[in-house]
This record gives structure tokens, C-alpha cells and sequence, in this order.
């Protein structure tokens, strides 16, 4: 099949209708996203169905030629146009031979199970996750329970792009009813809690609101619904619980209804936010120490996985410590963190954005907010006499900071990300103090995370999803401090003219 693929293309137009339209940048560290766009948008698209198709048939080469075998699941999250980005997706797997079980709309962490439950080693998600409406992606894996990373999408990419396609034909296609029964049970099957919960299920309009609900219920839980009715405009926020936004109208609910906890759930359903019993929002690192905490008096000496996000406290906290727990800090990302859980055989790994990934005996080793949102139960369970504004408090105070980003295009994030990276590392090679003290350690897997000798910390990173850049700073000792540290890391990032303004600071 010849194709004609085009980094640029105006729709409306004959090229449009003609060619496969792929910008080279949606292909990113672990996944793919694309501006798909919506009626009314100024800005061009970046993916049209073409396109799509071609995608489809390089990741149908890519699965064969990595030995994976023709089997791959598909789904698609509930935004108004990905039924038609995975149909067009099918119809490039099929024309490279896969054998396409398709299981509709779902969460990712569903066709994750899928994989286990069908026996296939490939998985083919379209999803924009969190993303605004007008994106759309897909999250792909031919090594359950992993996702790609950079090497596979670097392979992928060139195929694409190339149009090296081996297209032998001998595809299949078959849908699969009723799946989202067969997730929920496998889900909450010996799971159900005794201690008597109202939580409150927030879903930001997005698929969770299928989902999430029941699945809560089943454990014994009750449920107060905000915003699960499907509606992919998402009339009131974006279904991101990192965003603050959302995790402000879950607060209002909690305190509204006096429910023991609100959990948050992001477009595509793998990742949790957690807001207590008081309305306090707390970042997903926090509820990873909490988890930890738990999950390591359960099984001691267990190692755990952290993103350069992450609070410093998996390194401080005594009650790990005299678990033994372990922790490895590790580059930003679900597939990065997944894998190298996978790696290191650790329990758990966690991210600031709300991934959680648990491995046997608790998950099967891939991020879902609803195995995180049972977890985080059964923590409750296992402390009947506190809320989880008691578990909060017991934490040592720390001062941080969302996750901050400012817009930087894709073209230019990662080469702005390296200067100051290598700015970093000359200045501690010369002994130079940072934020008013000296630096007393970098940490450059991703990025460049910076620490104070008071344990004050900043990181800058590129996002691996938008054109962004990333800012998290926390502190130990004091706002202030955070304050002071922030402003440093900002003044680095200001003699980057291509960075712009932040989409929310603190």
C-alpha cells in the first residue's frame, strides 16, 4: 500500500483528504499524542484518519517484528472522535496482519487486564488521558504488563514516518461484549472492606464515570457521584486530579456530603487524586508515602519506585525506615515507572501525577487509579480508628508545590531542558550556591533535580506529553523556602526565551 504521509496539512483541503497527515512530534517517550482538533479550534491539526491508519499499520509491522505474535487489544476512551481514531487504527492493524480483539469503551488499565485475560501480548489504547478535548493518542505496549518507551516509540516512529510497512494482510477483527463486567469483577474479587466508607467518586465527566461508581460499591463502599455522567465536553473542568481545579470541587463535595474521602479520577482512568476528610488535596507523592507506610508494615523490606517529582520523604520518613522499605527515585513517566518496577521486582511505584502501579500481590504491575482507589481502602480498613486527615497529619510537614508547567514547543523543550541541565552541573562542579545555600546534590535522570544541604528541592524537566516544561519545588524547613527555591528555578527558566507562562503556580 503506498501512502503519502505529510507532517502538515490543512483541513478542508485536498491534501487533507488525500494524505496521511502524521507530525513527527506526536511521537513521544512512551506514548502518542496528537492535536486532533474540534470544530471551532484556530489551531491545525497535527493527525487526520489517514493518518491514523498509518499508525495503525506501523504498529501492526512493530508488534510482528519484535516477535510479540499478531494479537492486540484495542480501546478507546469517551471522547467525541475516538471510536472513529480506533476504527481507522483497526483497519491499519488488520492490514499488517493483527488479530484485533477489540473490547470498546474503556479505561486504559481495562485493556491492560485485557491483555492478561486474552492471553496477548500487544495493547493499542486510544486515549489523550488527561489532555484538554481536541487531543487525542495512543498508549501502546507488546510486552504485558509494559508500555513502550523510548525505544520502541523511536521504532515506531521510523517505521511510520518511512512508510516501511510489512502489510502480508491475514488481519482479524472481533468485537468482545460486555468486558467492563469481566474488569469490575476481576477488580473488586476479594476486595470488599468492612469499615463503613462514604466516598466521593469524582470522574470529571470523563470514562471513569462508567466505571469508578460500581466498582466502589462492589467493595462495600458508599458512593456520592460528582460529574460521572459521560458528557465529553467536560462542562466543568478537565478530568485531571492533578489539576487543581478538580480537586477543588471534590473538596467542596466532601465537605458538602461529610464523606471520609474524595477520590479523583483522570480522563482514561489510570491515574487517582485523594482529597480528605477535612478538604485538604493531597498530592498523589503524599498519598504514596501514606500507601508505603501500609503496604510495607504488610511486607517489610519492600522497595518502592518514586518519580524526580516525588516528595523527599520516601527517603526520610521513620516508619519506612524501620520497615525497611527501600526507595528508588526514577524518571518522570508510567512507563518508565512500570518498567522499572518491573525491573527492580519492587511492590509498588508511584508518580506525582497519580499513577500507581502495584505489583502481585496486589495489581498485576500497570497503572490503575481504581486498583490505587482500593488500595487506598483497604489502607482505611487497616486503620479503623483514624481518618485519612489523621494519616495526613502524621506525615512530617513538608512546604511543595503542584506540578507546574510552562509552555515550551516540543521542537525546542528537551535542548532548553539540557542547557540548564549542563548549567547545573557546572555550577556544582564549581562549588556555587543555588537558591541561597550550596547545592548538595543533583539528581539528572530526568532533567535536573536540585537539593539544598536544608533538604529544599527543585526540578525542571521537559513534559513527555505536551509542549511543557515542568517545575515542582518542596521544602522541609518553610514556605519561605519553597518560595526562595522556586524563585530560583524560575530565574533559570526565564533565560529561556522560548518558555512561557505557567498554567497555574501556588
Amino acid at each position: 500500500m503506498t501512502l503519502t504521509l505529510v507532517g502538515e496539512a490543512k483541513p478542508n483541503t485536498f491534501a487533507f483528504e488525500t494524505s496521511a497527515l502524521v507530525k513527527p512530534t506526536g511521537f513521544r517517550e512512551y506514548d502518542a499524542r496528537w492535536w486532533f482538533g474540534h470544530p471551532g479550534s484556530p489551531k491545525e491539526p497535527e493527525l487526520n484518519l489517514i493518518g491514523v491508519q498509518a499508525l495503525g499499520m506501523g504498529l501492526g509491522t512493530l508488534i510482528r517484528r519484535m516477535g510479540a505474535g499478531p494479537d492486540i487489544v484495542t480501546g478507546h476512551d469517551f471522547r467525541s472522535y475516538s471510536m472513529a481514531i480506533k476504527l481507522a487504527l483497526i483497519s491499519g492493524l488488520m492490514a499488517a496482519g493483527a488479530r484485533v480483539k477489540d473490547i470498546g469503551l474503556a479505561l486504559s488499565p481495562m485493556a491492560y487486564f485485557a491483555q492478561f485475560a486474552f492471553d496477548a501480548q500487544s495493547v493499542a489504547m486510544v486515549t489523550a488521558s488527561h489532555n484538554e478535548n481536541g487531543w487525542t493518542g495512543v498508549k501502546m505496549g507488546a510486552q504485558r504488563p509494559l508500555t513502550f518507551g523510548p525505544d520502541e516509540m523511536s521504532a515506531l516512529k521510523a517505521i511510520v514516518l518511512g512508510a516501511d510497512f510489512d502489510l502480508g494482510g491475514g488481519g482479524s477483527y472481533e468485537f468482545v461484549p460486555g468486558f467492563r463486567e469481566a474488569y469490575i469483577d476481576d477488580l473488586t474479587a476479594g476486595k470488599s472492606i468492612g469499615r463503613k466508607l462514604k466516598v466521593v467518586a469524582a470522574c470529571g465527566n470523563g470514562t471513569a464515570g462508567a466505571f469508578a461508581p460500581q466498582a466502589l460499591e462492589k467493595i462495600g463502599c458508599e458512593v456520592v457521584p460528582l460529574d460521572v455522567e459521560l458528557d465529553h465536553t467536560f462542562p466543568r473542568y478537565n478530568p485531571n486530579p492533578e489539576d487543581m481545579e478538580m480537586l477543588h470541587a471534590i473538596r467542596d463535595k466532601v465537605l458538602e456530603t461529610g464523606a471520609d474521602i474524595g477520590l479523583g479520577f483522570d480522563g482514561d482512568g489510570d491515574r487517582c487524586g485523594v482529597v480528605d476528610n477535612e478538604g485538604n488535596e493531597i498530592f498523589a507523592d503524599k498519598v504514596g508515602v501514606m500507601l508505603a507506610q501500609d503496604i510495607s508494615a504488610l511486607y517489610p523490606k519492600s522497595v518502592f519506585v518514586v518519580d524526580v517529582k516525588s516528595t523527599g520523604l520516601f527517603m526520610t520518613d521513620e516508619i519506612l525506615k524501620a520497615n525497611g522499605a527501600v526507595t528508588d527515585y526514577w524518571k518522570t513517566g508510567h512507563s518508565y515507572i512500570k518498567r522499572r518496577v518491573a525491573e527492580l521486582g519492587a511492590i509498588a511505584g508511584f508518580e506525582k501525577s497519580g499513577h500507581f502501579f502495584f505489583n502481585p500481590p496486589i495489581g498485576r504491575g500497570y497503572d490503575d487509579g481504581l486498583v490505587t482507589a482500593v488500595a487506598i481502602c483497604q489502607m482505611l480498613d487497616r486503620n479503623p480508628q483514624k481518618t485519612v486527615a489523621d494519616l495526613y497529619r502524621a506525615l512530617p510537614v513538608t512546604f511543595g508545590t503542584p506540578t507546574m508547567s510552562a509552555h515550551c514547543d516540543d521542537e525546542v523543550k528537551y535542548g532548553v531542558v539540557d542547557r540548564i541541565v549542563a548549567d547545573f552541573l557546572t555550577m556544582e562542579g564549581r562549588g556555587a550556591h543555588f537558591a541561597g545555600q550550596p547545592i548538595a546534590g543533583l539528581i539528572t535522570v530526568n532533567g535536573v533535580r536540585v537539593a539544598s544541604a536544608d533538604g529544599t528541592w527543585g526540578l525542571v524537566r521537559a513534559s513527555s506529553n505536551k509542549p511543557e516544561v515542568v517545575v515542582v519545588v518542596e521544602s522541609p524547613i518553610s514556605a519561605a523556602r519553597r518560595r526562595e527555591m522556586f524563585e530560583a528555578m524560575d530565574a533559570v527558566l526565564r533565560r529561556s526565551p522560548e518558555v512561557g507562562a505557567y498554567n497555574q503556580t501556588f
